[in-house]
């Protein structure tokens, strides 16, 4: 894998990555939607309580 770090210039780049990062338990076959997975901010961003604190950072 080439991991590296990226910086995220606009909300647009910001919104795409944490789309992203969200859908990876969906495409890993463990729940059918982001905000399932208990472990996810993806919950917060749907406006579900969740076990995550979601702060925005910019």
């Amino acid at each position: 894998h080439n991991n590296h770090p990226v910086e995220l210039h606009n909300n647009e780049l910001f919104i795409q990555r944490l789309n992203y990062i969200h859908q990876n338990p969906v495409r890993a076959g463990l729940v059918a939607e982001p905000e399932h997975y208990l472990y996810s901010s993806a919950s917060n961003y749907a406006g579900i309580l969740s076990l995550l604190d979601v702060e925005c950072v910019f």
